[in-house]
């Protein structure tokens, strides 16, 4: 197979054969990061889960690097203003499920009271395919409005395993400092270990390893950041 001469270039500067520190991983995604955008910094984890197995949580970053999320809020009348005083950008209830209904997706977070679920769950189909449905396992279907809204509204963001046991996330941007990007991957690293099955054998984390949006994966060393 042939390689473009951007993609040779790059291969001078890193061995794609090789793991990493973190600190000078991030240093190689910043170095190999060529778009004219702000790219962001991805972290996959490969995890060593059996197909019966998930992982599946919700974890807050301690640096942000998204602007402020839109978040919806599926609720009755008696919790609107909780809502409203915790920052929600919409909030309703059958209106809301009806406005979905017609194509309107213009925000990024639901949030649902789960007296709202059995209405909620018509939107399924909608809302399932875009990652978009409340669910309880992330924290988004509650009566807790007030601090679930204050949550996502610091950054917190859902990871979970695709069917091939890896976990992707979004975790800083290339024009942030690299301590900042290297705090991020710990703290979701950290949060990901915490969800490891009771009954996983074996070593948990199988490889780590980060890129930009159009750049090459560097593969960072375990050991080196545990």
């Amino acid at each position: 197979m042939r390689h473009g001469k951007k993609y040779l270039d790059k291969l001078k500067k890193y061995d794609p054969a090789v793991s990493y520190g973190l600190k000078e991983a991030l240093d190689l995604v910043k170095t190999l990061a060529t778009a004219q955008f702000d790219e962001t910094v991805d972290l996959s984890v490969k995890l060593n889960l059996k197909k019966s197995q998930s992982v599946r949580d919700t974890v807050v970053l301690p640096y942000q690097f998204r602007g402020e999320k839109r978040i919806l809020v599926f609720c009755k009348a008696e919790k609107e203003k909780e809502a409203q005083d915790a920052g929600a950008t919409y909030i309703g209830a059958e209106d809301l499920i009806e406005k979905i209904k017609g194509g309107w997706l213009d925000f990024d977070v639901a949030v649902a009271t789960p007296d709202m679920m059995k209405d909620v769950g018509k939107l399924g189909m909608i809302l399932g395919r875009r990652g978009l449905m409340p669910n309880p396992k992330t924290g988004t279907v509650t009566f807790d409005l007030k601090g679930t809204l204050a949550e996502l509204r610091k950054g917190r963001t859902e990871f979970r395993a695709d069917k091939t046991g890896v976990v992707h996330l979004a975790v800083g941007k290339v024009s942030m400092e690299s301590d900042k990007v290297a705090e991020n991957i710990k703290t979701a690293v950290a949060e990901i270990k915490r969800k490891r099955p009771v009954d996983a054998k074996g070593e948990f984390i199988r490889t780590i390893s980060v890129a930009s949006t159009m750049g090459s994966g560097i593969w960072v060393s375990i050991k080196d950041e545990e």
